[in-house]
């Protein structure tokens, strides 16, 4: 069975960090572009940041940028996500998803992801 499990998240206070982690089950995620999503409450779901399949080449929304990290280690099968200075809009819901295609593309819509992981909630108190 193909899975992306995540773990990581929890409440913090504003300007804290925490570390997200998705690792692949059942596939090989060296394969697959990878891409970190949140959703709030009442939002639409929302790209963070993407990463190569081999980690070369990572993109991130104008929210992450100086803040946020995408890193992947390929030899353990696992995709981070690094989160630093974080502010209570923040607060969401976070995906990590696979994408099968061969060329890497940054920050695509949601609906080109393959697999996704089973979401982790993010709280960050002020």
């Amino acid at each position: 069975q193909l899975q992306l499990v995540q773990s990581g998240g929890g409440l913090v206070q504003s300007g804290g960090s925490l570390r997200l982690s998705c690792a692949a089950s059942g596939f090989n995620l060296n394969y697959y572009g990878i891409g970190w999503f949140r959703q709030a409450p009442g939002k639409e779901r929302e790209g963070v940041a993407c990463i190569s399949s081999r980690g070369a080449i990572t993109t991130y929304a104008d929210a992450a940028k100086g803040r946020f990290t995408i890193s992947r280690d390929n030899a353990k099968n696992t995709v981070y996500l690094q989160m630093n200075s974080l502010k209570p809009e923040d607060t969401a819901v976070y995906y990590c998803a696979a994408d099968s295609n061969p060329l890497f593309r940054a920050m695509v819509a949601a609906s080109e992801y393959d697999y996704w992981g089973q979401g982790t909630q993010v709280t960050v108190s002020s």
